[in-house]
Order: structure tokens, then C-alpha cells, then sequence
């Protein structure tokens, strides 16, 4: 039996990123994942400045290389009033086949092993875990998605609708752009399309919706995408595939014992935005320490995510209730367009670990109070 002081179960972006962790910590780390890399996944591709952070300090230096920065975003609320205004940091647009060979690329350079294996069965054995019959360990770290073997196996059950989405992306021409897209939907709320420029000449774009009980079709997903993106010639897109968001506003814990969970294994979706990647390359980092250190894994891990995320999941969960109500995301959308430090506040809650202020607060709700009064003015029912 090989042993290993540390395995990763998949190699995507938390699955990497704990590997290099591990690695810096001096851990010997096994890296498994059922495909060869490079491989697509489907995603938006967008990578947040936060993440190229967490990253650089893993020594990745090249994860972004050779695409141009994003340095503005444009949001259009469920009513079409919208505001446009550059981010506080620029992001960037890479797809995931580059982005995640090239992060798995850093961890076996670094020295972690990478093998193409489906883990089916998971055993405790005394102060060891032992994968497939073949392989022990003395952490093992579950980063391997939305459907994580993993989870399963630690007995937390899959996230519930309301607190799980479904969206579609494909790739379509685009023209030099400087800014991301986000159209809103009124219908289905809440739901919206993106347009994210990649710099080769297409776009990332796609349409996502919270699951509320009923099946959402390829259709329906595609026919809301075309509706939202203005000019978008449903015959040019290329690559269509869905994917399932688990929303961070039910998360398992996570962990137990020496296994633990990172990134969308533990429902580490931002809800405001449907963003990811940094919260995969950010506890990936944090469950690859913990696991290099040994012991109490599971304690340590989760005392470590609470120290640099609790508060802001508890925000970004605040803000996703808010959401729900979409007279208070087109209050949102205006208080944005009226004020720059607005939008500055929703953008780092939306991409990084940023949190809700009292100020941003108030400015949405003299928004919400100016649509309103403005509704009884005209007569129309609020």
C-alpha cells in the first residue's frame, strides 16, 4: 500500500491549491482526479484579484499570464436601470482549461504526485485513511466538486434546492471589451446572464438560476441566456455545458477526523454572485496547511476558516437574503450608480471577503424608499 501524508481527491483549483500548501509545508501529497489535465470545466471563468493574491502567495506567479485585465463592470438590475463603474481591482477572464493545468502544473512542480484515479471508497484505519484499498493517508482533503465523493462519504447530504443553482456557459465572439457583464432577470428571480471577455476574441457567457423545486431544461437555461445578452447570436456560441452551484448558505461542516472538505465540495459558492474561484484557491490553501500539520485536522481547518471567512459568509448569506427581494437589488443597482464606495463595498463582498457597512446599507434603503415614493407619485401599485 502507498502512503502518503497527505491526498487530495481532485485537482481543480481547491484540489491544487492545497496540494501546493501542503507541499510548502513539507508534507508529501498525492494528487488524484479523474481526468487528464488540461481539461474544460464548466465555469465563467472569471479569477477575481483576491485569488491571483492567494495564489502568488503559493509561489503561482503565471496563473492569469496572457490576459488582459477586466477593469470595469457593468450590472444591469431585474428593471434595467444599471451602473457601470470601474472595480476596485481589475479581474480577468481565463478559461478554466488553461487556468486549472496551469495551477496543476505549479503543484507537481512543487513535488506533489499527480495521478488520474476515481475514488470510489473512502475507510478510516486507526490514525490513517485509506482510499480505494490501495492508497493511505494521513489527511485526506475532498476537492472534488459539487458531486464530492468525499462529502458522501463523510455522511453530510447534498445541498437542497434554494440553496443550490444551475447555470449554462458557452463561448461566443465578442468584441475588444473593458468591462464584465451582469444582466439581472426578472423572471425567475433570482437569476442572471453574464458576458465576461476573455481578450482572444470570444467570451465566457451563460445563464444561471437558483433551483426552486421544478427541473430547469437545456432550453430553458439557453432561451433566458439569448433573452438577457443583448446581440447574442444563439447560433455563434460554441461549448455549451451546465454545471450545479452549491450556495455557501448551506454549508456541511467541514469536516471530521483527519478528512476535510474545500471549495465546492463544501458549498463554497458565493450566493450574492455565483463566485468561486477564490473561495477554492483560498481554502484549498487552508485545508493543505491544516493537513500538512497533522493531528487534529478537522479542528484545525475549521478554526481557520473561521478566523478568515466567518464573518463574511454571514455577510454574503445577509446579502443573499436581501437579494431575494428584487425591489432591493434594483435599490442596490441605484445605489451603486449614485455612489462609487456603494459599489466598491458590493463588488468585494461579490468577488473577495469583503462585508456589508452601515453606510452601504443606508444608500440602499434611501434607494428603495426613492422607488417607492416614486411608484406612489405615479399612481402604480407598489
Amino acid at each position: 500500500m502507498s502512503a502518503y501524508d497527505v491526498v487530495v481527491v481532485g485537482a481543480g483549483p481547491a484540489g491544487a491549491s492545497a496540494a501546493l500548501a501542503a507541499r510548502r509545508a513539507g508534507a508529501s501529497v498525492l494528487l488524484l482526479d479523474r481526468a487528464d489535465f488540461p481539461r474544460d470545466k464548466a465555469c465563467g471563468d472569471g479569477i477575481a484579484p483576491h485569488a491571483v493574491e492567494v495564489l502568488a502567495g503559493l509561489g503561482v506567479t503565471d496563473a492569469v499570464d496572457g490576459y488582459p485585465p477586466v477593469p470595469a463592470l457593468r450590472l444591469v438590475g431585474p428593471g434595467g436601470d444599471e451602473v457601470a463603474r470601474m472595480l476596485p481591482r481589475p479581474a480577468y477572464t481565463v478559461p478554466r482549461k488553461v487556468f486549472d493545468a496551469r495551477l496543476v502544473a505549479a503543484a507537481v512542480g512543487a513535488g506533489a504526485e499527480l495521478r488520474r484515479h476515481t475514488v470510489r471508497r473512502l475507510e478510516e484505519r486507526g490514525d490513517r485513511v485509506v482510499v480505494d484499498g490501495g492508497i493511505s493517508a494521513g489527511a485526506l482533503i475532498g476537492a472534488d466538486g459539487a458531486g464530492s465523493v468525499v462529502r458522501r462519504a463523510l455522511g453530510f447530504a447534498p445541498n437542497p434546492d434554494g440553496h443550490l443553482a444551475i447555470a449554462m456557459r458557452g463561448y461566443a465572439p465578442a468584441r475588444p471589451a473593458v468591462e464584465q457583464l451582469i444582466v439581472t432577470s426578472g423572471t425567475g428571480w433570482p437569476a442572471y446572464a453574464w458576458s465576461f471577455p476573455i481578450g482572444d476574441g470570444r467570451a465566457n457567457i451563460g445563464y444561471g438560476e437558483v433551483l426552486r423545486g421544478g427541473p430547469l431544461t437545456r432550453a430553458h437555461l439557453t432561451e433566458r441566456m439569448a433573452a438577457l445578452l443583448p446581440g447574442l447570436d444563439p447560433a455563434a456560441v460554441t461549448g455549451l455545458r451546465a454545471h450545479h452551484l452549491p450556495l455557501s448558505t448551506r454549508r456541511p461542516p467541514p469536516g471530521r477526523g483527519r478528512m476535510v472538505l474545500a471549495g465546492d465540495a463544501l458549498s463554497l459558492i458565493n450566493p450574492f454572485t455565483g463566485e468561486g474561484i477564490f473561495y477554492a484557491v483560498l481554502s484549498g490553501t487552508l485545508a493543505g496547511e491544516a493537513a500538512a500539520a497533522g493531528g487534529p485536522v478537522a479542528g484545525r481547518y475549521t478554526a481557520a476558516l473561521r478566523r478568515r471567512l466567518g464573518r463574511h459568509l454571514r455577510h454574503s448569506r445577509a446579502a443573499a437574503w436581501l437579494g431575494g427581494n428584487r425591489r432591493m437589488v434594483e435599490a442596490a443597482v441605484g445605489a451603486a450608480a449614485r455612489d462609487a464606495r456603494v459599489f466598491d463595498t458590493l463588488a468585494e463582498l461579490g468577488l473577495g471577503e469583503g462585508l456589508l457597512d452601515a453606510r452601504t446599507l443606508a444608500r440602499i434603503g434611501l434607494a428603495a424608499g426613492r422607488r417607492t415614493s416614486g411608484r406612489l407619485g405615479s399612481g402604480s401599485v407598489p
